[in-house]
């Protein structure tokens, strides 16, 4: 089975992906993976970090930046969603606050992937999005970040509330690893 390093030090992200994708197992960079994300869009952090883990390791490597755009707050958190606050409940909480009196919900998630050969170089670059809206109220155990408070356009649950498999088949995660994936098929 072929190995992509995942350029990422989040193993559920690993998970995720592995359960999304048959034939090629994804892994976890080495120890000392710990890019500067200093880009000012999620294309341009998706690269920093694919270009890092392939510099430890050599090997094709997949890396993405994703993150909520809100429209009432201007497409923020953004690339800046991880760290909108310190831990993952502070930082919904800390959209619930800022959204309470918003009219205008709508957002969505994104997902840039940036795949790169044994040679450091390009192979393809992949967006997907996940248009919603941000709810008033917490939901669900399912998925992390700021998945307990999305619900996806044409679903009445947070994508939280949703089962795994349903989340892998609508998530921005998935449709920018449905591009990939395809260009590997190539």
């Amino acid at each position: 089975m072929e190995q992509i390093v995942l350029a990422t030090s989040n193993p559920h992200k690993v998970e995720e992906i592995n359960a999304i994708v048959d034939g090629i197992e994804f892994i976890l960079p080495p120890a000392g993976f710990d890019p500067i994300e200093n880009g000012k869009t999620f294309e341009e952090n998706s690269l920093i970090k694919a270009k890092e883990a392939n510099r430890l390791t050599g090997k094709i490597t997949l890396a993405d930046d994703s993150g909520l755009c809100v429209e009432y707050l201007d497409g923020e958190p953004g690339i800046h969603s991880a760290r909108y606050a310190p831990s993952a409940q502070e930082r919904i909480d800390k959209l619930l606050n800022v959204m309470k009196d918003a009219k205008n919900r709508k957002a969505k998630f994104v997902c840039v992937m940036t795949l790169l050969g044994t040679d450091g170089k390009v192979l393809t670059q992949v967006r997907g999005e996940c248009h919603g809206k941000i709810d008033v109220l917490q939901k669900g155990k399912n998925g992390f970040g700021y998945d307990p408070i999305f619900i996806v356009d044409g679903y009445n649950q947070t994508m939280a509330e949703l089962s795994e498999e349903e989340k892998n088949k609508i998530s921005h995660r998935a449709m920018a690893l449905n591009g990939i994936i395809e260009f590997l098929k190539k």
